[in-house]
């Protein structure tokens, strides 16, 4: 598949025709060759936050991870599932994916999510602006309850309020730069306790109007001292942009945007007495 790429108003490549197909074929395919990998990143670090954060939850309420931007459900796969991003890869530009139709494909993905299932999943709930993807997510088993809505631009739906009462962890690996206090608000004003929020973002655009957000609802934001990998630049144009963005935010690019790579920062808001019991550092590193 051959989908077209576009330059974002910032400089950066878009692959916007990729994020509401009918299914994740194209996005596989557009963004492999690039690689993509903050998934990857996220997947062990998520689940091991769910199992930090789990302890102080309400037992009457199932713990509840609540991902943004969540697409076609690609992190609810990785956390739910003994599968990793590289398997994901191979599985949807294999030639018995190619062959099929989207119908077939759901089907195919069906049992195959099913015959990877972790014992212990989680319930996720998925929120995209992109109806096709989430649509998908949920029709594969992959998200518990799924909502393409756009809380930027409209209030929050009463079914998303319900669904997203009991969520303990908020997770973000892709699109925090759309993303205002507008989108955290409603949620975290509906939930029923204490909520972590994990957003993996890009070097290039401030998280501090969001982690000003979170601090108004006792969430104390931190910051990883590492950063991650999310994607090779499409163009010297691209990591240009990249790396004066970065310069202008008053990071350093040296060792990281100048090697041909964006990467993104993991920021962790949580309370901070859940802050003391379990240092990020632990939560990032692989026990």
């Amino acid at each position: 598949m051959d989908h077209a790429q576009s330059k974002g108003s910032g400089g950066r490549t878009r692959f916007d025709d990729t994020y509401n197909q009918p299914d994740p074929r194209a996005y596989f395919h557009a963004l492999g060759p690039w690689e993509y990998q903050t998934p990857h990143h996220a997947q062990g670090i998520f689940r091991r936050m769910l199992t930090a954060c789990e302890p102080t939850h309400r037992a009457a309420d199932p713990a509840t991870v609540l991902d943004i931007c969540c697409s076609y459900g690609i992190n609810a796969a990785l956390l739910n599932h003994e599968l990793t991003w590289n398997d994901l890869y191979a599985h949807y530009t294999s030639p018995q994916a190619t062959a099929l139709t989207t119908a077939e494909l759901i089907e195919w993905d069906r049992a195959y999510y099913a015959a990877h299932r972790r014992p212990d999943p989680a319930r996720v709930i998925g929120l995209d602006v992109a109806p096709h993807a989430v649509s998908y997510a949920h029709a594969v088993g992959l998200l518990d309850e799924a909502f393409a809505e756009n809380l930027e631009a409209a209030p929050a739906t009463p079914a998303l309020l319900r669904a997203a009462r009991p969520t303990r962890l908020i997770t973000i690996t892709g699109g925090a730069s759309f993303l205002s206090p507008r989108t955290f608000q409603p949620l975290l004003n509906c939930a029923h306790g204490p909520v972590w929020v994990a957003a993996f973002v890009l070097r290039t655009g401030s998280y501090r109007p969001i982690a000003e957000c979170l601090e108004s609802y006792g969430l104390s934001t931190e910051k990883a001292a590492d950063t991650f990998p999310q994607r090779r630049f499409t163009s010297e144009q691209e990591q240009q942009y990249a790396v004066d963005a970065v310069t202008s935010a008053g990071e350093d690019p040296l060792g990281k945007e100048t090697q041909g790579y964006f990467h993104t920062t993991l920021y962790l808001s949580r309370p901070a007495t859940d802050a003391a019991k379990v240092p990020l550092a632990a939560l990032v590193q692989s026990p």
